[in-house]
């Protein structure tokens, strides 16, 4: 399995988890939500 590049929609609880088993995994993931101090903090 390759790596991929990954576009995450809400950082929330579910969205931040899933965000950073795939980047765990390798994956090159972004993160999107409409919180903007919520994506500068991560």
């Amino acid at each position: 399995m390759g790596t991929h590049r990954i576009g995450v929609v809400g950082a929330g609880y579910v969205g931040l988890t899933t965000a950073a088993c795939l980047a765990g995994l390798g994956h090159t993931v972004m993160c999107a939500d409409i919180d903007e101090s919520k994506v500068e903090r991560l």
